[in-house]
């Protein structure tokens, strides 16, 4: 466990860029520090590998106070990783990653041997291992800062607004990847981002600042969302929070329709056989039950359905897997207002309607306080 106890950083000129804070990290958890710009949270972070050294305080790992470590044993117990992936342009990507464990003292054969195993795991293909890192795309690049850091295997992993200079694309395909290597490493993270979205989706724990270095709460996201502390915490989850909320509630009790669903070969009696009162459209799949789009029954024609003058199934969700927001944001894209739900493969299991999963949402919000209070 990392402990911060009363730390404060006092600059000279009498600027105080965090004010007796007080954390306590979780060991095998993903803390995040968020806040507006100037809270002092990436002067927290840099405080744990005493980049910055505290004014006052102490922060403790595992019951040792860092300042009796020396300063460089502490960082190589470390990983860091920061925005930009701050390679070294010099060296190839496969010695990039090997850094740390040749600065331990390994042997260049050991330290490229990791090197290449942590690359099939950050999801680099091994082609890439001798180019260098102008020769890779910003996602590649910061995959490799991942990889560079996870290199020694510390137990401690510090990654500072590493993902915020990538489109969302790749940034969402950057989260996952963390929150997989996470599940199987178990590192100690502590994550600094701006970004309240990926402060929920990432975080264990999350800790919000305010300007001037103040913790302003520090909780798991889902009670965060609930039941923030005060109005600067509301104002900064933003108008939205209960949508984002809706990330916490599963999908897996929904109750799909199978009935509007027909595929392109379907005959006209079966074509009529699934429109209903309560689905006045079908969903048409391929012949491998793929979703291709929607129509009103009395549109089709059996046997020459033809894909493009169907209506958009809009965003599909995985039945069980994927959140309550998931599903609900599929019905707003859908031009319909039904979602499809598919399997992992993403074939169609059903489709849902908005009032279904009001249904569904309600039912969560009241099943949430009893279940908080059996927990507790």
């Amino acid at each position: 466990m990392i402990r911060i106890d009363s730390v404060t950083k006092r600059y000279p000129d009498g600027t105080v860029a965090v004010d007796r804070l007080s954390l306590e990290i979780p060991d095998r958890s993903i803390t995040v520090l968020v806040g507006p710009s100037g809270c002092g949270k990436t002067t927290t972070l840099r405080m744990i590998n005493r980049m910055v050294e505290p004014s006052e305080g102490t922060i403790l790992i595992d019951g040792v106070d860092i300042q009796k470590q020396p300063v460089n044993t502490l960082r190589r117990s470390m990983g860091y990783v920061i925005q930009n992936a701050g390679l070294f342009q010099h060296r190839t990507i496969i010695d990039n990653i090997a850094t740390v464990p040749r600065l331990l003292g390994w042997s260049k054969d050991k330290a490229r041997g990791r090197a290449a195993e942590l690359m099939d795991r950050v999801g680099l293909d091994s082609s890439l291992a001798r180019r260098y890192p102008y020769q890779l795309s910003g996602g590649q690049q910061q995959r490799v800062g991942v990889a560079r850091a996870l290199a020694a295997d510390p137990p401690v992993l510090l990654m500072d607004e590493p993902f915020s200079a990538v489109d969302p694309v790749v940034r969402k395909g950057l989260q996952d990847e963390l929150l997989r290597l996470q599940e199987e490493l178990g590192k100690t993270i502590v994550f600094v981002t701006h970004d309240i979205d990926e402060a929920v989706k990432l975080g264990t724990m999350v800790a919000v600042m305010r300007t001037g270095g103040h913790l302003a709460q520090f909780a798991p996201p889902s009670e965060l969302l609930s039941d923030p502390a005060d109005s600067f915490v509301e104002d900064f989850l933003g108008a939205d929070r209960g949508i984002r909320r809706l990330s916490f509630f599963s999908s897996a009790g929904l109750q799909l329709q199978t009935a509007p669903v027909v595929a392109v070969d379907a005959s006209a009696e079966r074509i009529a056989a699934r429109g209903t009162a309560d689905a006045p459209y079908v969903l048409v799949t391929d012949l491998d039950g793929r979703p291709l789009g929607w129509s009103r029954p009395q549109d089709l024609t059996p046997g020459e359905i033809a894909p493009e003058r169907l209506l958009s199934y809009g965003r599909p969700f995985v039945a069980g897997r994927d959140s309550l927001r998931a599903a609900l944001d599929g019905t707003v894209l859908s031009p319909t207002g039904w979602a499809v739900a598919v399997d992992d493969a993403g074939r169609v299991v059903g489709v849902v309607s908005q009032q279904v999963i009001g249904e569904a949402i309600r039912e969560a919000h009241a099943e949430a306080p009893r279940a908080a209070k059996v927990a507790g």
